[in-house]
């Protein structure tokens, strides 16, 4: 029923809303194959007119109402489309040296798509002064999102994770087998908006993955340098 990141699955999701639409679709017929003139001319102008206050009360809550549907329906539909910095998001909150900082709110990450969620990652390295920091994932991306290079020329691969759970053990194992054998990732960098399991975080450190959760993230997220958040040591920091 679910995926693995928590939402549900396409193909019930479209079985789901053809129901509501059907439904919706036959109250409407019937509604409009009544007499709607009369309606209009006689029985709502009639209750307009023996009731304004009540009227103009009703109308301006329903108007309210609308406007947070719609701006709820856009933040779960995920309508922040970010592209890159010529869209970027500037959020100065107190952890934020400035205004002109390249930064994101963790509910602008959460809105985006997964590809906006990898690109936003992509923009903050190179806001942290990485060199050539790219958005590679994608389809048999082999378990890399975002790549880029240090003052070092020490490789980071990134991988991202946008899921509504905290992402489990085998995700991480995965990212395991391929972050250093296949892409020889100096730094395996793994990211997940909500955090990772307990399982995963054991993994993770018996192999010496860097895992971000939400809470660094967040710090990274809000102008701090991405090694002063993780501990990593640089020479050109």
């Amino acid at each position: 029923m679910f995926d693995e990141d928590g939402s549900l699955d396409p193909l019930l999701k479209f079985l789901l809303y053809s129901v509501l639409a059907l439904a919706i679709g036959k109250m409407l017929w019937e509604w409009l194959t009544e007499d709607v003139s009369r309606w209009i001319t006689v029985d709502l102008w009639g209750l307009i007119g023996d009731h304004p206050w009540w009227t103009a009360f009703i109308l301006t809550g329903g108007l309210l109402v609308f406007l947070m549907l719609v701006r709820l329906v856009a933040f779960v539909s995920g309508a922040s489309a970010y592209v890159g910095r010529q869209d970027t998001f500037v959020a100065p909150g107190d952890d934020v040296a400035g205004a002109d900082v390249l930064t994101f709110r963790m509910k602008e990450l959460s809105s985006m798509s997964a590809t906006g969620f990898e690109q936003a990652c992509s923009d903050l390295l190179a806001r942290d002064g990485f060199r050539s920091p790219r958005r590679v994932g994608g389809a048999g991306d082999l378990g890399v999102d975002v790549i880029a290079r240090d003052g070092e020329d020490r490789l980071l691969i990134l991988q991202c994770k946008q899921y509504q759970n905290p992402v489990g053990s085998g995700h991480v194992q995965k990212f395991n087998g391929t972050a250093r054998p296949h892409h020889g990732a100096d730094l395996p960098i793994m990211i997940a908006l909500n955090g990772f399991t307990q399982p995963a975080i054991n993994f993770a450190q018996h192999h010496q993955l860097i895992l971000m959760g939400r809470s660094e993230l967040k710090q990274w997220a809000h102008g701090q340098h991405l090694y002063n958040v993780l501990g990593v040591q640089s020479a050109t920091q």
